[in-house]
């Protein structure tokens, strides 16, 4: 219940960004007709889907996890045999990608002059979705914390199982902010 409220609590920060970007939108217009065009939506949309699809990972090692299966039980090869920990392992991997493409697609725009400092759009882009990626990378630091707890524990029991569903409950939210950021951000010109 506890991580519910602290969800809620990270909804309404979520809530105060996008107000500030509609805030700052309806003032200075202007800026978006010309702030808008540089943005790389093919890319944006390629890195929306790499953590969309992590979200079907991370559930796939939520059933492992409520299934006791800490661990592969095959082949490495064979992902039918797959435990809670290579799903989030793949997990990882594919928020980790959408960070790193995040990063590259910062510096393409602060060489193309958008930079935080540069106006109102840089200023509500970068807090936006620069909070944005600080929560997916704390995400991924709760990931690795679920891995080493499914590799410390002598049995895995329902404690491991629902440290694991928290995570899983913060890194579904965390995807359905940024398919309400790419909407607005790169769809809503």
């Amino acid at each position: 219940m506890g991580f519910i409220v602290f969800l809620a609590s990270d909804l309404m920060f979520f809530a105060a960004l996008f107000a500030m970007y509609f805030t700052i939108r309806s003032v200075v217009p202007e800026l978006w007709e010309t702030r808008t065009p540089i943005l790389d939506i093919p890319y944006a949309l390629g890195n929306t889907l790499i953590l969309v699809s992590s979200s079907f990972t991370c559930q796939i090692g939520v059933f492992a996890a409520e299934r006791f299966r800490p661990r592969r039980t095959g082949s490495l090869f064979n992902i039918a045999k797959w435990g809670m920990v290579e799903w989030f392992y793949l997990t990882f991997l594919l928020g980790a990608i959408f960070v790193s493409g995040q990063v590259m697609e910062y510096a393409t725009l602060v060489s193309e002059g958008l930079a935080i400092n540069s106006d109102g759009y840089g200023s509500v882009f970068y807090l936006t979705t620069g909070f944005h990626g600080i929560h997916v990378t704390i995400g991924l630091i709760c990931f690795l914390l679920v891995i080493g707890r499914a590799y410390g524990a002598k049995k895995f029991g329902h404690h491991e199982a629902t440290f694991a569903i928290c995570v899983s409950y913060y890194w579904h939210f965390v995807d359905v902010v940024w398919i309400g950021l790419f909407g607005i951000i790169y769809l809503l010109q």
